[in-house]
């Protein structure tokens, strides 16, 4: 699971932390029933917004209990059900998979093997085929994503320093555009349907600069291709870029008629703007981290584990990251997971890629997610409330 936006119980409600657990939790299950049990693996934090838009919009809330999870502590749970967690599943596995051809494409890693690749460009074909078939369910055109995606190939071959990153990011802010405008459709609002299209291009932008930014250091050492490096950009840059999609954001949510409103707010304003300052809180506008010269083995030695972590603080980051396949990436997810180091490790490496991610829960003592709009609002968790004009 992955994504930019990672709440966790201290900068949510308890009401809207559950909603928000059971529009993941239903996003996974969706996947599951449509397209097979290997499909949950695309389960991602952001992909479940498709989900939150399209019930915010509705007039009639669908759930369903579902049965005990061990990512839930073996508890049963509510969790979104209907088109919103449909149309989210569908959007992320069509972008899995043209992700997965890319991979396979340009043999980053364990891709480099031919039978590895070859089964990656089979397990793609079929997602994009069951996603092609759910989208025309759901009235949505899938060809229009995975044109927007793997146009990228195109535009990263074009850029060149000087250009610009909004060029780079193009084709994912179209991609996000047209799936957040398809959840106006299913919920019957056509109205919404530009306003958020609106939204969905400048979280798109986001979600593109943010990836670029965490990612550099190891696509130096790496030699990969990043869009910084590529077009000389800043850290400074980027980031104006990044505030500046925020504030479209919360202007474009603005002329959205939403049914409830309130986690969508949350997600798409709070939360991203939260993910913006984690990401360039502190950096020097010019800085741009150095390369990591290799240690034994062409990796860096492992980081000392945190006081008290034990053996189960496994496994460690390192530099270059070491990747993983689907199955063993799998298992690794089901160790930290089970582990609690998804929550309580900072930072924790990612099972499939091996770069180093910050734990869901840091920083949450501090309450530096907090809503000052009101005396009323002191902090995040109690955000809940209509005392205000903040829609938390």
């Amino acid at each position: 699971m992955f994504g930019i936006i990672r709440p966790c119980a201290h900068s949510l409600s308890e009401r809207l932390h559950g909603e928000w657990l059971g529009h993941l939790c239903g996003l996974c299950l969706a996947l599951r029933d449509e397209h097979g049990q290997a499909a949950r693996i695309v389960t991602n934090y952001d992909g479940l917004i498709i989900s939150a838009l399209t019930q915010a919009q509705s007039a009639t809330v669908r759930r369903r209990t579902a049965g005990p999870c061990p990512l839930r502590g073996m508890r049963t749970a509510s969790v979104a059900e209907g088109v919103g967690a449909r149309l989210a599943a569908t959007v992320s596995l069509v972008l899995a998979s043209a992700k997965l051809s890319d991979h396979a494409a340009d043999g980053d890693g364990a891709y480099a093997r031919r039978p590895v690749a070859a089964g990656a460009r089979l397990v793609a074909r079929r997602w994009a085929a069951r996603a092609h078939r759910s989208g025309l369910d759901l009235g949505l055109d899938t060809g229009v994503l995975l044109a927007a995606v793997h146009g990228q190939r195109e535009v990263e071959r074009a850029v060149t320093a000087g250009g610009s990153l909004l060029t780079v990011t193009e084709p994912t802010e179209l991609a996000t555009a047209a799936a957040f405008a398809h959840t106006a459709v299913l919920a019957g609002r056509p109205g919404n349907v530009e306003p958020l299209a609106e939204a969905g291009r400048f979280f798109g932008r986001i979600a593109h600069l943010l990836d670029a930014v965490e990612d550099l250091a190891a696509d130096r050492a790496a030699g990969a291709w990043n869009p910084l490096l590529a077009t000389g950009a800043s850290f400074g840059q980027a980031g104006v870029l990044a505030r500046d999609a925020a504030a479209g954001i919360r202007l474009a949510l603005d002329e959205v008629a939403f049914t409830d409103r309130k986690l969508v707010h949350r997600l798409l304003v709070h939360e991203v703007e939260h993910a913006i300052e984690r990401t360039f809180a502190g950096a020097d506008p010019d800085y741009y981290p150095p390369v990591v010269q290799p240690g034994k083995k062409g990796r860096r030695p492992k980081t000392p584990k945190p006081p008290g972590s034990g053996s189960c603080w496994w496994p460690q980051v390192e530099m270059p990251p070491a990747t993983r396949g689907p199955l063993f990436g799998c298992a690794v997810a089901s160790w930290m997971c089970c582990t609690c180091q998804v929550c309580c490790r900072d930072p924790y490496p990612g099972p499939w890629s091996g770069l180093p991610h910050e734990g869901w829960c840091a920083g949450c003592g501090d309450c530096g997610n907090c809503c000052d709009v009101c005396d009323c609002c002191k902090c995040a968790k109690h955000c809940d409330c209509d005392c205000c004009g903040c829609d938390c």
